[in-house]
C-alpha cells in the first residue's frame, strides 16, 4: 500500500497501481469473495490484499489495547 500526492490525491492505492485501498473493504462489505475482487482488478495480485488485510487486523488489534 502507498500514498503519493500525485496519485488520486494522496488516497491509499494498492503499489503498483492506481487501485484505491478502499475498494478492497467496500466489495468485501458487498459481500464478494476474495477471489472475486482478485478476478475484477486484475492489477491486483492476492500477497498485496492479504498485506492490505493483515496490517487493517493489525491496527484494529492494536487500537483495542489502548
Amino acid at each position: 500500500m502507498t500514498s503519493n500526492p500525485a496519485i488520486l490525491s494522496g488516497r491509499r492505492v494498492f503499489r503498483g497501481t492506481r487501485v484505491p485501498v478502499e475498494v478492497l473493504f467496500e466489495n468485501l462489505a458487498d459481500g464478494l469473495s476474495l477471489d472475486e475482487i482478485l478476478d475484477s482488478y486484475e492489477a491486483l495480485n492476492r500477497d498485496d490484499v492479504l498485506a492490505v488485510l493483515d496490517f487493517a487486523a493489525q491496527a484494529i488489534a492494536g487500537s483495542r489495547a489502548a
